[in-house]
């Protein structure tokens, strides 16, 4: 049997709150028994909620708070109205405590952000965390990241998010070395931003157990051209947004062309199958949750609209990550790309220094 592995969840964030959460984490518990709940939240709400999933009473502890973060409000009112006293600080303080392995919240997504960077601080050279998304392929998945965390990024930090995408490529996809590009607005070097050609010339040089793949378009990323795609947080958004858009877009196509004539109905008799297997790969509840990547210390964002099958695959994700040990798998490759980094800048340093002496 797995070693049991327990998880701090924020029960009060959401659009639903526990509603969600309770539920959400019963389905995740059939496939992780071994799993353990904190679960951070007002009792008062909860414990009605887990008579009806004895299998989540068992397996959890309550610790209480009646202190939620508000979906809308700004990070700094929830530092200073929400900290240490509401269920999202009080999940991701267990998590630095060594109480629990990871948290998982569908709360305030910056909230999120600037609570976790204030308690588990970012981890040694980063200077700036990402979010990343499992993203479906034609391929199957990919890793992508940023999606909405850091906005502007500069190479530095662009190369970074790579080395933090191929950690939990392989961490994920069980990948020996996965495949990376960044995005761009044409796969030709000499195209971009000049922050997004410098990522991609240190990237070509850097010693990883990573392939390290060129630059790459939009349309690549439903190709599933890489295992991971990198960008900053401001297209990186936009693209998951579009993304997400385009999915109901499509359905509701098909919905409405399903139902115009008693034709399109027979024929949709005779394709349900096909159909469902496209439903069930458009659906976003399966892929939901994003990673909090730089931190010192797993964090898992929930959507705020999901239901409890989206919950329970954002858990399911989390544990994903604890088992293969994404934090110190991120470290070590820091450290390695780092470390030969200034063996570089100390070289070039003495070829200048020698050619001084020579002039």
């Amino acid at each position: 049997m797995p070693k049991s592995l327990t998880i701090a969840l924020d029960a009060m964030g959401g659009d639903r709150g526990a509603e969600v959460v309770i539920p959400g984490a019963d389905l995740a518990l059939i496939r992780h028994p071994e799993v353990r709940f904190l679960l951070f939240g007002d009792q008062t709400i909860i414990d009605p909620l887990l008579e009806a999933y004895p299998r989540v009473k068992a397996a959890s502890e309550i610790v209480h708070t009646d202190v939620a973060v508000a979906m809308d409000a700004k990070p700094s009112q929830a530092l200073r109205h929400g900290r240490r006293t509401s269920s999202m600080w009080m999940a991701i303080d267990a998590v630095r405590h060594g109480k629990a392995s990871l948290i998982v919240s569908a709360g305030n997504t910056g909230a999120l952000m600037a609570m976790a960077k204030v308690i588990l601080k970012t981890m040694a050279n980063i200077e700036r965390p990402a979010i990343a998304a499992i993203w479906p392929t034609l391929q199957g998945e990919s890793v992508v990241l940023d999606v909405g965390a850091t906005i502007g990024a500069d190479s530095r930090q662009l190369v970074d998010f790579a080395v933090m995408g191929e950690a939990m490529a392989r961490a994920v996809f069980s990948l020996e070395r996965p495949t990376v590009g960044l995005l761009n607005i044409g796969v030709e070097e000499v195209k971009g931003l000049d922050e997004v050609k410098e990522a991609g010339r240190l990237l070509r040089q850097a010693n990883l157990p990573m392939k390290y793949y060129g630059f790459v378009e939009g349309d690549d990323l439903g190709k599933g051209t890489v295992d991971v795609v990198v960008t900053e947080g401001f297209s990186g958004n936009i693209a998951l947004k579009t993304a997400e858009g385009t999915a109901r877009q499509i359905a509701e196509y098909l919905r409405k062309a399903m139902s115009r004539s008693l034709f399109s109905r027979l024929g949709y008799l005779f394709a349900q199958g096909a159909f469902k297997t496209l439903k069930q790969k458009m659906d976003p509840r399966s892929v939901n949750g994003g990673v909090f990547l730089g931190l010192n210390g797993i964090v898992i964002k929930s959507h705020g609209g999901t239901d409890a099958k989206g919950f329970a695959s954002a858990i399911d994700l989390g544990v994903d990550m604890a088992r293969d040990e994404l934090i110190a798998n991120i470290a070590a490759d820091l450290e390695t790309y780092h470390a030969g980094k200034s063996a570089d800048e100390a070289e070039e340093t003495e070829i200048e220094s020698r050619r001084a002496q020579a002039l």
